[in-house]
């Protein structure tokens, strides 16, 4: 595993190698259906009670978050992620390499686009990876989430670091 982790990098490669079909993708959902992270739902909507915009930027695809975040009246403009190209069969025949996530450092560029875009003044990242991490600047703080995975080093180069969205709600409700 080790190897194979080291031996294939970027999403390039990766895609080549599984050669992903919308049959695969759809078995895959209904085989392990994604799971919504207790607590997300409400921070979203205690960050929307405030006026707050709410984007997930993600090195995800697509295709699996824009159906999950649709459960969180998060529309699909506030998705930006990946994007899987298929022919009409299907098939994988690439993927979108416009997308600001298919390159390093496209996370700090598509906050950067939202600020120049929507005059965003203030914006927090939350996330459980150092790509999150690195999206600060431009977000002036970084949330580091071990939820679902717990990485040390994220932890270290948060400004906030939480297992639990819950305690971020905690935050909400003392102002």
């Amino acid at each position: 595993k080790q190897w194979y982790q080291r031996r294939v990098r970027g999403l390039t490669e990766r895609l080549q190698i599984i050669q992903p079909t919308t049959r695969m993708i759809k078995n895959m959902v209904e085989i392990k259906p994604p799971t919504m992270t207790p607590g997300f739902k409400e921070l979203v909507e205690a960050f929307r009670s405030q006026g707050t915009e709410v984007y997930l930027v993600s090195g995800g695809f697509d295709c699996l978050i824009v159906p999950e975040a649709a459960k969180v009246d998060i529309p699909p403009t506030n998705v930006i992620a990946n994007t899987i190209l298929f022919d009409e069969q299907g098939n994988y025949t690439g993927f979108d390499k416009t997308k600001f996530t298919s390159e390093n450092g496209g996370k700090a560029r598509a906050l950067e686009y939202l600020k120049d875009t929507f005059g965003f003044r203030r914006m927090i990242m939350f996330g459980d990876g150092m790509t999150d991490a690195e999206a600060r600047p431009p977000a002036e703080m970084f949330v580091g989430f071990g939820g679902n995975v717990k990485r040390e080093a994220v932890k270290e180069v948060s400004d906030y670091y939480t297992t639990s969205f819950y305690s971020i709600l905690e935050v909400f409700q003392q102002k």
